[in-house]
């Protein structure tokens, strides 16, 4: 594939393999070292860039970047943070100040993730760098240099723009051409799903990435989908809001109405993670612990599929039918999903073993309306990594139904939860932990309807200088 994006202010035109990841490239191509190299699977961000296109600048892990998903952009590694007649950008004068590197290995990540926050103007410095793993210097004197840099003027060579001129369709469904593609619309992604019903669909590329940096695994004929304008269009009417398969999570938490969810979605990984990762990635993955299944079903969302000409609606939670198996024919792919905008009951408790940036191991979604006389009407439960699949909790919805929404009621209902489920032990729990803490889960729903203090995450240190 021949492509075209601009790399610290130069536009680079080269011809490529889909799988060749941008991390790779820059190091044994470019001899731009400074990207590092660290967990090559999203974690760490040792090798944070800064990648532009018409929704803005934003922090990517090249590690997990194919060099196609850079096709119209803008690029800037640590390399090109300080101006061209060598003058450090306030965030690394900040950095030099506060003493905020040691071994230096993941300072570059520190630093173009910092550089971007400046550009952005963000200020939530502890989020941002949650994707950035240090374990020399510490977070205090790093966390002490982005604030010190936030008033800082930023450099003009920042302002990054897209190539002007660029072909937008690599095409690639022709026959006698490569069967990899570049499409701009869906009707294009539709025309070569069909002619390639056993390719991959690479979207953000935070799951598919593995495949190749951990598994070397051969993707076959690859379409890329940021190109797909329509794909990531967002339409809010006045009882739902439709989110494209092509929706960033990062997004998704700006569009969705329901305040847990977006907590949810703020461990759901790195800042770096939720910039590339996809709402239709996640779902169309299949993978029984993904989260973002659990709250739209809980939620009543609606999965919108496409094969060719032909569309299908059906409730998400029927996606689903075994471990890794979905209901989905060859060729057909997530075109949307519709998420209703209903009064924010929602409840979201994502378990895992670190609070940031880590797979879970239970995640409960509660949407539990009440009537008139405080019962609860029609509860909605799902959980994830309770079972081969995000599943609902259909007996223990069952069993609160037209019942008073009361921590008693509750514990009457919580047997009923080992008919919905027979979890599995693996590493990161035992069944007999997983059935335990979900029905702690559902205890927490009713109690914060109580007022109880619940989250430890409102205990928090003072940081001082």
């Amino acid at each position: 594939m021949e492509i075209t994006f601009r790399l610290n202010g130069e536009d680079v035109t080269l011809s490529t393999e889909p799988t060749t990841t941008l991390l790779d490239w820059l190091r044994e191509d470019r001899g731009l070292t400074g990207t590092k190299e660290g967990c090559n699977e999203g974690d760490c961000g040792a090798c944070t860039v800064m990648v532009t296109d018409d929704q803005g600048p934003k922090a990517l892990n090249a590690c997990i970047l194919f060099l196609p998903q850079l096709h119209g952009k803008a690029v800037r590694t640590v390399e090109g943070i300080a101006a061209p007649c060598g003058a450090l950008h306030p965030v690394q004068e900040a950095m030099v100040d506060h003493h905020g590197s040691q071994c230096g290995f993941c300072t570059p990540g520190f630093i173009v993730s910092m550089a971007t926050d400046h550009l952005t103007g963000s200020k939530d410095h502890d989020t941002t760098l949650a994707g950035n793993l240090c374990r020399c210097t510490g977070y205090a004197p790093i966390i002490r240099a982005a604030r010190a840099a936030e008033a800082a003027p930023i450099p003009e060579h920042m302002r990054d723009t897209p190539p002007s001129s660029f072909p937008k369709n690599l095409g690639g469904a022709k026959r006698g051409q490569s069967p990899h593609a570049l499409p701009t619309t869906s009707d294009e992604l539709a025309a070569w799903a069909v002619e390639h019903p056993h390719g991959t669909i690479v979207a953000g590329a935070t799951d598919v990435g593995l495949w190749v940096t951990k598994h070397h695994a051969p993707l076959g004929p690859v379409a890329f989908l940021h190109a797909c304008d329509d794909l990531k269009e967002i339409e809010e009417t006045e009882d739902a809001i439709r989110l494209g398969a092509a929706v960033t999570i990062s997004r998704a938490m700006d569009a969705l109405p329901y305040e847990e969810l977006r907590e949810m979605f703020r461990r759901y990984g790195s800042t770096q993670v939720r910039n590339a990762a996809t709402i239709g990635g996640n779902i169309a993955n299949g993978s029984p612990i993904g989260d973002s299944p659990p709250p739209l079903v809980a939620l009543g969302a609606t999965l919108h599929l496409r094969r060719g000409d032909t569309r299908r609606a059906l409730p998400l939670e029927d996606f689903f039918l075994d471990y890794k198996k979905q209901d989905r024919a060859p060729g057909e792919f997530v075109e949307a999903v519709t998420v209703p905008k209903r009064p924010d009951r929602l409840r979201v408790y994502k378990l895992s073993k670190r609070a940031d940036q880590d797979i879970s191991a239970v995640c409960g979604a509660f949407y539990v309306p009440l009537d008139k006389a405080g019962n609860a009407d029609e509860p909605r439960i799902a959980f994830g990594g309770m079972a081969g699949t995000p599943k609902r909790a259909l007996h223990t919805e069952a069993a609160l139904h037209d019942q008073p929404w009361t921590i008693a009621s509750v514990e009457r209902a919580l047997p009923a939860m080992a008919r919905d489920f027979q979890p599995l032990s693996d590493m990161r729990a035992s069944a007999e932990y997983r059935l335990h803490t979900a029905k702690n889960m559902l205890l927490r729903a009713v109690m914060a309807d109580t007022g109880a203090p619940l989250s430890v995450a409102e205990v928090r240190a003072e940081m001082r200088a």
